[in-house]
């Protein structure tokens, strides 16, 4: 009787795991990666690799295109037997996902190592992340910018900030545990509220000191200890630019690696346009204006970067397609083409 139990529950856990979608089997194979430390590292001889040095993927350059190359276990031990300590390299690596087909993808930083021995074996090039992200395909930049987090996560959490001691990190890099106090911890993120104000037929960007010439974005700020978003977007609007939000709604959300790993709450506020006079704050901003919707449309035209006119000003140009505040903006210029 026992014998025909076991059967029958085989084949219920057999139908119950095809009948998973792909996306829930993957999941749950990433999280068997994280929690099961034996079965990442055997993981780790059959995945692939993306690359960093000192927090710069490696990029290759194809054509016009700018392509994310995944590296095999077996390329990965070519280009390290160049190096001493090879196999102690693969242990630095963090998981950051998965194929549909249960591949895993690592990410690794080789900053310690020749960044140009290991640019000229690959035909290709550490590049800054915010560059980076400008000229990569669409679908890669969410990869790069969560294992870059990650890897700076990793980087800067080495010691416990209780005892001072060394932490481990577990093979696929989704924790650091200190022995010494038992403590373990997990990589956090930052919730920053990102608002795009209107007064209903116009709505306002600014600029910080760094910014290049002529680019301008929405209004951002880190939530505080306690706040919910909403309070978060009027504190931000009245602190930034003297403005009272009467109404907002979200809009999406996203991961941003800068400066830190921040997850980016999207938002529209509407401030009442008998009261739209703007007040800068100029801790942290050096202009902030309202724009009409023909000015944002000609903006969103543009390529981001500095154009400089005859007279020494520059035209509008706006954060590119990738960044949540290109999308608050365009949601916008819809809304008001409606």
């Amino acid at each position: 009787m026992a014998g025909v139990y076991q059967a029958l529950h085989r084949r219920v856990s057999s139908l119950v795991c095809r009948l998973h979608s792909t996306y829930v089997r993957k999941m749950r194979y990433l999280n068997q990666l994280k929690e099961d430390d034996s079965l990442c590292r055997q993981a780790q001889t059959s995945g692939t690799f993306y690359l960093f040095h000192n927090l710069s993927p490696f990029l290759q350059k194809v054509g016009k295109k700018y392509l994310v190359p995944q590296l095999s276990a077996a390329e990965m031990k070519r280009i390290l037997e160049k190096f001493q300590e090879a196999e102690q390299w693969i242990e630095k690596s963090v998981l950051i996902g998965c194929s549909d087909e249960h591949r895993p993808h690592f990410a690794l930083d080789l900053g310690a190592l020749e960044k140009s021995v290991i640019e000229s074996e690959l035909q290709g090039s550490f590049t800054d992340l915010r560059k980076a992200l400008f000229v990569v395909d669409g679908k890669d930049s969410p990869l790069l910018a969560s294992a870059q987090s990650l890897l700076r996560w990793h980087d800067s959490h080495q010691y416990c900030s209780k005892t001072g001691q060394p932490t481990q990190k577990n093979p696929a890099g989704s924790k650091r545990v200190c022995h010494a106090s038992g403590i373990t911890y997990y990589p956090q993120v930052s919730p920053v509220v990102i608002t795009l104000v209107s007064d209903g037929s116009r709505c306002l960007l600014a600029r910080q000191p760094s910014f290049p010439p002529g680019m301008y974005t929405a209004l951002s700020g880190f939530c505080d200890m306690g706040e919910n978003v909403e309070e978060a977007v009027r504190r931000e609007v009245a602190e930034e630019v003297g403005l009272e939000v009467e109404s907002l709604r979200y809009s999406a959300s996203q991961h941003w690696p800068f400066p830190s790993s921040s997850l980016m709450i999207a938002c529209h506020a509407l401030v009442g346009a008998q009261r739209a006079e703007i007040s800068v704050d100029g801790l942290e901003l050096e202009e902030a204006r309202w724009f009409g919707l023909e000015e944002i449309v000609e903006g969103l035209k543009r390529e981001p970067r500095s154009s400089k006119q005859d007279d020494g000003s520059f035209l509008l140009w706006l954060p590119p397609k990738h960044a949540i505040a290109h999308q608050l903006i365009r949601e916008w210029v819809q809304q008001q083409s409606a």
